[in-house]
């Protein structure tokens, strides 16, 4: 019989043999075998590694905004990449395009400070000319 138990770990397998039928003498540890094994959740990558489109993290969600764009097919309009942006504290948006990567990139102020900014397919909002992630 088998059974599986999930918790916080990850799944817990226990096989547990029956007792055997009569016949030829074996020990108890023979006729009765308990085994557990944990299966370990793979290691969690960092934030950013997910933000960047690291490892083919196509659908991955984060928090945390990349270092650099990631490529990719970028289904944002216009109207959308600017309130992303603004939404991340950039004002006065202007030359809002897309570039070749799916990449939107112009250019924004940041309280005094003019800057260029860009949004990638992943919604990650960053700023200055950064070449996207490949």
């Amino acid at each position: 019989m088998k059974l599986a138990l999930l918790g916080a770990a990850g799944i817990t397998l226990l096989s547990v043999g029956t007792m055997a039928q009569p016949g030829p003498s074996r020990s108890a540890s023979d006729r009765a075998t308990t085994t557990s094994a944990t299966a370990t959740p793979p290691a969690s990558r960092p934030a950013s590694d997910a933000a960047s489109g690291n490892s083919n993290q196509a659908v991955a969600t984060t928090n945390a905004d990349a270092p650099a764009p990631a490529r990719g097919a970028n289904s944002f309009t216009e109207s959308e990449a600017r309130s992303r942006i603004e939404s991340r504290g950039f004002s006065n948006i202007s030359g809002l395009q897309k570039d070749g990567d799916g990449v939107w990139r112009g250019n924004a102020k940041k309280g005094d400070q003019q800057a260029q900014v860009w949004l990638d397919y992943k919604g990650n909002v960053g700023q200055g000319s950064n070449v996207s992630a490949r």
